[in-house]
Formats: structure tokens, sequence, C-alpha cells
């Protein structure tokens, strides 16, 4: 089925084809059309799947029609995905005289409330704080509002943008179309699901226990200790493009770039200290090859959009199997294949249990041959200087859990491991990241 075929306007074609896409994909064949007749939505999807397109498409649609104003509102949880749905939005707008803003913190309010008081915005991606930031400054007004979506509503709840949620849907007109989109829609989103939609109509083409099926999943056991050292020996051992390499704090991810970079290594780092410039240039680092690992907190799980990210690496277990499901989600995307790899020390093996649990299988064990298991706590590297978090590279030197499964035979070159590198918060969030 071509996109011409699900009703939309040809100046939406045009940039679509524009953009690169000629056949819609599931979600978007079946949610675009019940977003153009204006019933409400949940939809869940894999990551990668597409969703963005399945309502911006739609949504720009409806703005054709009508006055000029602020009647289409997108609330994402994090200022990278704001950025990428704003720059898909302009991208498929690009034939349109539609104007789509975008809004979110760690910036200066000050150029976004020109934005909003100038010539105005048709559509506005904003993250929740800074979006009743400015409705508190009077720079924006909700009363055109005709269409919200909220994107990632899991990860906004997750992150402690409840109440914000909460008071932004009490300032929204109350006849409005709004639409739920997310990778993963657990039970705690069935009370904002409530207050927020009417008669909405489910798309689950995720089940929750559902991950893409083009990525391949290991976990090494390893001594908490030696966790750094399985990693460059990971590192070295595999033949890898692009990497994501997940952490569970900030100060964890700064210290981890640093024992990589005197390794040898190419990194940047991705968190939520780091100020919007640093984070833009470290996406654009790795997408244009620069560097080919990013060391992120669980801010890039969702939002960023790189090509051709072979691996994904769990240096600290996830928190949540849902947070597993979005962090290797940043590969395999697009029907391409991927690798995700995690590091589990004895204390990580329930968090990694709870996994399984969720996905309803048992993920391989791996050890690398002829590397040293049993090695005693080394002294710290030199210039190691900052604290230790409680998920940082201190532990004991815990033997360990051995498999009887040996090492999977190497695959041949593929989509997933002969590719050349790719050339490639918002300050009210509750959850440190």
């Amino acid at each position: 089925m071509p996109f011409a075929a699900l009703g939309l306007p040809a100046p939406l074609l045009r940039g679509v084809r524009a953009a690169g896409y000629n056949t819609p994909t599931p979600i978007q064949q079946r949610a675009i059309p019940l977003i153009l007749e204006g019933v409400d939505v949940v939809g869940a999807a894999q990551t990668g799947s597409g969703k963005t397109a399945a309502f911006v498409l739609p949504i720009l649609a409806r703005l054709l029609e009508g006055v000029h104003a602020l009647r289409g509102l997108v609330l994402v949880p994090t200022r990278e995905l704001a950025a990428q749905v704003e720059t898909a939005a302009r991208d498929y707008a690009r034939y349109t005289r539609l104007n789509v803003g975008v809004a979110y913190g760690g910036v200066r309010i000050e150029p976004q409330e020109r934005m909003l008081r100038g010539e105005g915005v048709d559509l506005l991606v904003a993250t929740p704080g800074r979006l009743l930031d400015l409705h508190g400054r009077q720079s924006v007004a909700f009363e055109d509002i005709e269409v919200l979506v909220l994107d990632e509503a899991d990860r906004m709840v997750d992150m402690g943008f409840a109440p914000d949620l909460q008071r932004i849907l009490r300032l929204l007109p109350k006849k409005r179309q709004t639409l739920m989109f997310s990778a993963t829609m657990p039970p705690e989103l069935n009370k904002v699901a409530g207050q927020a939609l009417v008669d909405a109509v489910r798309i689950d083409l995720a089940p929750a226990t559902r991950t893409v099926a083009g990525i391949t999943q290991a976990v090494y056991p390893v001594s908490k200790h030696l966790k750094t050292d399985l990693l460059d020996e990971v590192l070295k051992r595999t033949s890898m493009g692009s990497v994501i390499v997940f952490v569970r704090t900030k100060h964890g991810a700064d210290r981890l770039a640093r024992q990589l970079e005197r390794r040898g290594h190419s990194v940047a780092a991705l968190h939520g200290n780091r100020t919007q410039s640093q984070r833009e240039r470290a996406l654009r680092d790795l997408k244009r090859g620069r560097v080919q690992l990013l060391v992120a907190t669980d801010i890039a799980s969702r939002g960023i959009d790189v090509n051709d990210i072979t691996h994904v690496i769990n240096f600290d277990v996830p928190h949540t199997p849902e947070d597993y499901v979005h962090r290797i989600g940043r590969t395999g995307r697009a029907d391409a294949l991927g690798d995700a790899f995690t590091l589990m020390s004895p204390d990580e093996r329930r968090d990694v249990e709870a996994i399984e649990r969720f996905l309803g299988r048992s993920i391989v064990r791996v050890q690398i041959p002829d590397f040293d298991y049993h090695r005693r706590l080394a002294t710290p590297e030199p210039r190691d200087l900052h604290p230790r978090s409680s998920s940082g590279d201190s532990g004991r030197g815990d033997r360990p859990a051995r498999s009887s499964s040996p090492p999977p035979p190497p695959r041949p070159a593929g989509p997933s491991h002969g590719r050349r590198p790719a050339k490639a918060d918002d300050r009210r969030s509750r959850k440190r990241m």
C-alpha cells in the first residue's frame, strides 16, 4: 500500500517522498486513517517502527485546513525526542505553509517566547515542564488546541511528569482529539489514558514482552570490578560499527567514557548534566562517525534516531524490563540486524531474570575465551578521581556464574557485523538520569 492510498493531501505526500519514504509501515497504515477520522487513538508499536510519522502526518493534514494558530500539541519526555519529532514534522511540512516549533528546557526560554509570540506556530512539540513555564509567562495559549499527542507517555510518567501532564490536561480544551503513542504500554498508563482519551481505538503492534526480531541478545556474567576490562575485550574482539553503551548514572557515564578513552576508544558521553550543545555535539559526532562509542544514561534509550547502530551494550543492567526493551531498540531499527550485550554482575542477576520473565524466554550466557574472570580488584586507574556511585565500577570480586553454553560461533559479515560505522529533560524531571 502506498502513502497515496491513506488519504493524505498532495503537499504532504510530496514531503514524504522528499524524506525518502515510499511505503507506510504497519503502524502508519493502521493509525493514519483513524486519526484522519478524528477518533482518539492509543498506539503501541516497536521502537523504530515509524510511530512519529503515524501521528505527525495526519495532524499536519488536519492543520492544512483552518486558521493559522497553535492547534496541534505534541508532548514528549526529553529534549532529544522533542528535537527529533520537530525535525520530522518540518520535513513532512516543507511544501506547506505550516509552521512547526519546539520548546524544551535546558536552553534559554526567550527565543522560544519570541517564536511563539512572533509569527506563531501551527504545531508545537514540547516537554511538559518548559510548556508550563511558557504558559506561566503568558507566552503560549491553549484555547485553539484541537489535537494533543502524548508521545512516549510511559516514559513521561516514569520520569515524574504525571502531575505536569494532569495540569496541562486541565488547561486544554475538553473538546479535542487525543493520541497516545509509545513502544510499551504498561498497566500504570491506564489512569493517564482514562483521563486524557475518550472512546479510544487501540492499535497494538507491540506486545509488552516482544523485542525486535533482528536483535541478537547475550548476557556476559562478570564481577563488577572487571566490567570495564571485559567491555574493552568485547569491543576489541567484535566487529562493530556505531555502539551505544548504557550506564545507570551520570557520573558513571563520565567515568566510563574517560576509562575507554584512555584505552584508545573514540568516545562521547550523553546524560542529563551535559549542556544542550554538548548533547547535540555527541549525537552529531556519533552520526558522522567521528566517535564510535556513545556512553549514555537512559536519556538515550528513547528519542534519538541514529542509523546503523550495530550494537547496544548494557554496562549496567537497567532497573526495569521496559527500560531494557527501549535500550536495545536503539539497534535493529527498520528491519536491520543488531546485537545487544548485557554485562551482568552477581548482584544484577535478579534484574536479568526479571527481564527474561518479561521477555518470556532466557538469554544466552556467554564467556570470552582467555579472559581472566578471577582477577582480583586492581588499583584504580590513574586520574579517575571522581567519587564512585552506587552503580559504578566498585564492588567485590565475586566469581561469575559459569555457563554451560559455549560461545556462539562467529557470524558471517552481514547487515549486523560487516557494516562501516555510521557517518554517522527537562529540568522538571523527578528522576535523575
